[in-house]
């Protein structure tokens, strides 16, 4: 019989990795790894804002994260910084100002791992329903977009002369990845949420002839990298968020063997 935690973890973390790997499929294919980065690096300055006000509200991470991305849209009208230079600025400022105001609390102890690394076995029932409402309406909003973020990423000029709103849809896709690393914190941590997106969707790459194909591949290899990190991390007591990632690099270079194979 499964514990209860552990049940807790494999839905949490099913339920993540199957919008994550869409998510991550945009985000490769847009070379947008970094602001992955970045906005999960804001997370960690979100956790210590609601610490200050005593609240454990996601909602507080959501508006952090949001922020962020639409600080990053705005800084981009600057056209002498490039986009990898501000979302470096971002990226560590954000990190940064988390670490400090943690830092700053005297009344406030714990182990950072937790946030950078997440405790994905710590999930409790109440945290499912708050992940599976934002991956629901996460994966609704991509679905209507779908269309639109497609078209922006194959050619930008050429959709915005077809009459899709660029901006919009830039800015509804990045604030979906907000939403999706807020809530995700919990799951796999600051450091690793973004290879929760970007490895599924490379390893899904590999073995894809199509869009949509990628789509439904990053989704199943996420989620059987979760399913498997967490065995694993229950069979060798190891960090459960590491394990996750491993799985998925495994994933991963599976998919890199089977194209030089073809090749040979």
């Amino acid at each position: 019989m499964i514990d209860e935690f552990i049940l807790n973890a494999v839905i949490a973390g099913v339920l993540v990795a199957a919008i994550a790997g869409p998510l991550g499929c945009f985000m490769v294919w847009r070379k947008m790894a970094y602001f992955g980065d970045t906005i999960s690096h804001s997370a960690l300055m979100g956790v210590a804002l609601g610490i200050a006000f005593d609240s454990e509200n996601p909602i507080i991470m959501i508006a952090t994260c949001s922020a962020v991305a639409i600080m990053l849209l705005f800084l981009q009208r600057d056209r002498r910084f490039s986009s990898d230079t501000l979302l470096g600025i971002l990226a560590h400022g954000t990190l940064s100002i988390g670490m400090i105001v943690i830092s700053m609390m005297d009344h406030f102890r714990t182990d950072m791992m937790y946030y950078l690394v997440g405790d994905i076995l710590a999930i409790s029932e109440r945290n499912i329903y708050t992940i599976a409402g934002v991956v629901g309406i996460t994966g609704i909003c991509l679905f209507f977009i779908w269309r639109d973020l497609l078209s922006l990423t194959v050619h930008e000029d050429l959709a915005h002369t077809e009459g899709v709103k660029v901006n919009r849809i830039k800015i509804i896709y990045m604030l979906l990845i907000a939403f999706l690393v807020a809530v995700a914190l919990k799951v796999i941590g600051v450091l690793l949420i973004t290879a929760l997106m970007i490895i599924p969707a490379a390893a899904a790459r590999t073995i894809s002839n199509t869009p949509l194909q990628m789509i439904m591949f990053s989704s199943i290899g996420g989620i059987v990298a979760v399913i498997s990190g967490i065995a694993a991390s229950s069979q060798w007591d190891v960090p459960t968020g590491p394990a996750i990632v491993l799985c998925a690099t495994f994933l991963f270079l599976i998919g890199r063997f089977n194209i030089f194979k073809k090749a040979g």
